[in-house]
Parts: structure tokens; C-alpha cells; sequence
């Protein structure tokens, strides 16, 4: 290991605890690789734990999965990650967009959807109380309120409190219709999924005040600022990029998102192959309201990072440089329109 500038945990099963003024991370890793990225080479305390550590700062696990058709195995998957999370101190874990399944069909991406009142939905209400532990689950395959006549699902990002009560219901808003046929990229999801009909106001948390968003979500900053405008502290973008998109956009958007709105920036991740027709980049990412990136999953297997949320690292980021008390008022960015 690199004690100046940690980039890779190499085959050790254990945990490992890397430690900043502002931050503590720690990276739950099994038999294979995992990657921890571009961290300011400040004095690191480095150390395998077997044991969770006391910290004074509330911790958000940020998970990264690969889902399949098969629902029972995703939830299986999904729920030693959030038991594993809880062990090691997380009261908060986000899952990603499709942590319920991911299909091989528009026919069967409808057929395994439900509602809000499903047997999935009801497992992860019950594991939240069971554990108690907040959860993010962040693209879930909701039925429409015109199911019955439409056949048409939301994409929808669903918070869970550690009583097992969902608190907060954002449905996607910017929906994925793209063709690259260069990188072999071809997604419609307005071909059976319905746009959301407004943001919802971030949610009080106990590691802050957290925004939603989805996936494609994150290429539209209005929606970013509007959240930071409205209290939020912390944003999420579960995800489920394509690898090509994910190559080339994913961490500098990320990274922009942060930066632009003074706030935390965690987003948990689709991994590797679900079936024959797709494949997800990963790299679950945590990034701290300077842009630095505090963890990351890489691109190969499911796992975690757990991140130290420190709220005083956005209100110093916000004090030091107040961007927003720069912002001029809306008119004024939309008087080129009136020309």
C-alpha cells in the first residue's frame, strides 16, 4: 500500500480505516480488488479492523450490487450488505437505482415490477425496523397509478426510516432515451416507464438533510442546485450507468455536482454483467462537498465504502467560498431569453 495516496486495497479480507481531518473512510473488502480513489495525501492512519470504531461523525454506507432477473438472490445480496453495513456502524445505506431486479426484457422488466404495497418492499420495511437503520433504495420498479389500463412503471427512489417507514418517494424525473450506436448503447426507459411529476424535498436523516435523484438525473445540475436551495446537505444519484457512459462521465459529473452545490455527493452503483444484453460500470463513489472523492467501489465486484459524514465540512465549504450568496437572482439568468 501507497501510505501517501491510496488507490488500491489488494486481496485482504478485512477492513481498512483511513483517516482525515474532515473525513474517516472504510473500505469492506473481501477476496478481490477494490479501489479507493484520488484521497488528499494528508497523514493517513491505516489499520485492519475486526471490530466496528467509534466515530464521532454519523457513517452512510454506499453500496454497490449486480443485480439480476432473479428477485429472491438480489435481495439476498442486498440484504448481507446492509447487515454488513450496520455491524460496521452505518446508520444510513444506499442501494442503487435497480436494486430489485434488472431485466433481460421490456416484457419482463413490467412483469416482475409492484407496487409500494409488494412483498419486496415489504421485506426491506421489515429489515430497516428489524436492523434499525435507515435505507436509500434507489430505483425501485413501482407499478403506476394506471397499472391495470397502461402497464407503465415509475423508477422510483424510495427512503426507508429506521422504524420501517417509507418517509419520502421520488420518482425520476429525466428519463434515459439514448442511442450511441458507436459505444453500443441503446436504452428507451420512456418506452415503459412514466416521468415523475415533480422533485420531492430532501429528507432529515441522521447523517443530514438528503436530496434525491436518479441516474440521469445527474446530467441536469437545475436539479442539484434546486435541492441545495432547499436545504439539502447531502445528494444522492443511485445509479445504474452503462459502461461506456460510465467510462467517460460518470466521476467528473459526480464531482461537478459536489462542487457547484457545496454539498456531499453519494452514489451507489450497478457492477458488472446482469444477463447477455447488459453490463453496468460500477464504481460506487462517495465525493465531499470539495470534489474530493472519499471512496470508491471500482469497476469489478459488489461490496461498500463506508463514509464519515461531517456536517461541518459543508458549512466551512459554504462559508470559505459562499457561492450561493453569489448567485444572482433567476431573472437574471433568463434575460438572454428576452432578447
Amino acid at each position: 500500500m501507497n501510505v501517501l495516496g491510496i488507490k488500491k486495497c489488494l486481496h485482504i479480507s478485512g477492513e481498512v480505516t483511513l483517516s482525515g481531518p474532515m473525513f474517516t473512510v472504510r473500505c469492506i473488502l473481501g477476496t478481490s480488488t477494490k479501489y479507493l480513489a484520488s484521497l488528499p495525501a494528508w497523514k493517513y492512519k491505516i489499520k485492519l479492523q475486526s471490530r466496528m470504531s467509534t466515530l464521532p461523525h454519523p457513517v452512510a454506507a454506499v453500496c454497490q450490487v449486480t443485480a439480476t432477473p432473479d428477485k429472491e438472490a438480489n435481495f439476498s445480496a442486498c440484504k448481507q450488505l446492509v447487515e454488513k453495513a450496520k455491524q460496521q456502524g452505518a446508520s444510513m445505506v444506499f442501494l442503487p437505482e435497480a436494486f430489485d431486479y434488472i431485466g433481460s426484457s421490456r416484457e419482463e422488466t413490467l412483469a416482475l415490477s409492484e407496487s409500494l404495497e409488494g412483498d419486496t418492499m415489504s421485506r426491506y420495511t421489515q429489515l430497516a425496523r428489524k436492523l434499525e437503520v435507515w435505507l436509500s433504495l434507489g430505483g425501485f420498479h413501482e407499478r403506476g397509478h394506471d397499472w391495470e389500463s397502461d402497464r407503465r412503471i415509475y423508477n422510483s427512489h424510495i427512503i426507508i426510516n429506521n422504524k420501517g417507514d417509507i418517509v419520502s418517494v421520488y420518482r425520476k424525473s429525466h428519463l434515459f432515451d439514448v442511442e450511441l450506436p458507436e459505444k453500443g448503447v441503446s436504452l428507451k426507459e420512456s418506452a415503459f416507464t412514466i416521468p415523475g411529476p415533480s422533485l420531492v424535498s430532501p429528507v432529515q436523516t441522521p447523517i443530514g438533510k438528503v436530496g434525491l435523484g436518479i441516474c440521469y438525473d445527474l446530467r441536469f445540475p437545475e436539479l442539484s442546485v434546486a435541492l441545495q436551495r432547499h436545504g439539502a446537505e447531502i445528494l444522492t444519484y443511485p445509479s445504474a450507468f452503462t459502461v461506456a457512459t460510465g467510462a467517460a462521465h460518470w466521476e467528473v459529473l459526480l464531482r461537478a455536482r459536489a462542487i457547484e452545490t457545496q454539498c456531499f455527493v453519494l452514489a451507489a452503483a450497478q457492477v458488472g454483467r446482469h444477463h447477455e444484453k447488459r453490463s453496468s460500470y460500477g464504481h460506487a463513489l462517495a465525493v465531499d462537498p470539495w470534489g474530493k472523492v472519499l471512496g470508491d467501489c471500482g469497476g469489478e465486484n459488489p461490496g461498500m465504502v463506508l463514509v464519515e459524514i461531517n456536517p461541518e465540512k459543508v458549512s466551512s465549504t459554504r462559508r470559505n467560498m459562499p457561492v450561493q450568496q453569489h448567485r444572482r437572482p433567476t431573472a437574471f439568468y433568463q434575460s438572454l431569453e428576452k432578447t
